[in-house]
């Protein structure tokens, strides 16, 4: 399979924040009723792949993979069926001719294009997309938002795609099908990926192990903050071992963690949940943070322990992003040097932002919903506005 780089159209300097994606996804993004949910998923919430692809690993972590993959496994033609039935018993939504929202998305791509869009930081994913119509809406987008694309390696074949089933009640339950999708591979990586920028975005995925390793050590050659989000409680459960190599190598600086994810990483522990994470994580990571929903946000840098009330709506339309959009502001915040508090404060009005509309990319309208908010808090507006 080969593999280009997409064409650097300007010398410019290395952008501050590199997000690694090593698949690039586009979102299909529907409401349904729970009947329809229950249909279609086991379990709500999270966000799990329908198609793993197993890295070179031990036996036995090869064969939970192969395992995982027979359970969940769906081709392309059942994704086209899903999306077939969705277009048809989907909820509609005020101001949108179909029932389906497509964008580009995936959780890193959702970071990198909020720092982008709503504050002005100079951003690069580093990944692969595909050579068809889904790898072509990625690309638009991504340059659309002002994110560089330089190190984007462009494949022949599919690109990935994302099913993100969102319940009355806002809440969102995501089935990424990565079948045949082209893929970055971790021999592919070089310091050119990270050279000059000053932190590294990634997501945990068992699939991408191999991948985010290479990265991690190509990017700490190059003095980079590294910055991971545990991606589902899914992806927690079911792959805990690697995760908590991950954290135990002292190579994270920062780690994200829903509330889900959280309960599900000291689910063994006899005080389980997010304050316990907290404390684990934070003894791993110089700075750790879990977020609750519309309880807010607890976060720890050495000794300092900060909570934050949610801002936005108490009931949102659709959750998808929130905590990709709340890295955007939280990491913002880092870049200005704000305190703990008051990144999580430009955190949580980054993340309110986005789900008071469809999709994991905010509207210009809601930008605008984000500035006032942060102004009203006294926090730093960006330079550069949407």
């Amino acid at each position: 399979m080969g593999a280009q780089i997409f064409p650097d159209r300007a010398a410019l300097p290395a952008p501050a924040i590199v997000g690694l994606q090593s698949v690039a996804l586009v979102d299909h993004v529907a409401r349904v009723d729970g009947s329809l949910l229950e249909s279609m998923i086991s379990e709500r919430g999270g966000s799990f792949p329908v198609v793993l692809f197993p890295p070179p690993s031990p036996p036995i972590l090869f064969f939970c993979i192969e395992l995982a993959m027979r359970v969940l496994a769906v081709d392309i033609e059942e994704l086209q069926r899903i999306l077939h039935e969705l277009k048809i018993r989907a909820l509609t939504t005020p101001g949108y001719l179909s029932p389906i929202k497509t964008i580009a998305g995936g959780s890193v791509a959702n970071t990198v294009r909020g720092l982008s869009a709503g504050f002005g930081v100079s951003t690069r994913i580093v990944g692969a997309c595909g050579d068809d119509d889904e790898g072509q809406l990625f690309v638009s987008n991504m340059s659309f938002n002002g994110v560089d694309l330089k190190r984007m390696r462009s494949k022949k074949g599919p690109t990935g795609q994302c099913v993100c089933l969102v319940d009355t009640s806002g809440n969102r339950t995501m089935r990424p099908c990565l079948s045949n999708a082209v893929k970055l591979q971790a021999d592919e990586l070089t310091r050119e990926d990270f050279k000059g920028s000053k932190c590294l975005v990634l997501r945990y995925a068992i699939f991408n192990l191999e991948v985010i390793k290479a990265a991690i050590s190509i990017a700490k050659q190059e003095g980079l903050l590294i910055s991971m989000d545990l991606a589902s409680f899914e992806m927690v459960r079911n792959f805990r071992m690697p995760l908590l190599e991950l954290l135990q190598s002292g190579n994270i600086d920062l780690c994200f963690a829903n509330e889900d994810e959280a309960t599900e990483l000291t689910r063994v522990e006899s005080n389980a949940g997010p304050e316990a994470a907290l404390e684990y994580l934070s003894s791993l990571c110089k700075w750790a943070v879990v977020t609750l929903g519309s309880n807010g946000c607890i976060a720890k840098h050495g000794k300092e322990v900060v909570r934050v009330p949610a801002i936005g709506e108490s009931r949102p339309m659709d959750t998808t992003g929130a905590g990709d959009l709340f890295a955007s502001g939280f990491l913002y915040g880092m870049l200005k040097g704000l305190s703990l508090e008051d990144c999580c404060k430009v955190g949580s009005c980054s993340g309110g932002s986005v789900i008071r509309t469809l999709g994991g990319e905010v509207t210009p309208e809601n930008w605008q919903w984000m500035y006032k908010q942060m102004h009203g808090r006294g926090l730093p507006l960006p330079e550069t506005r949407n």
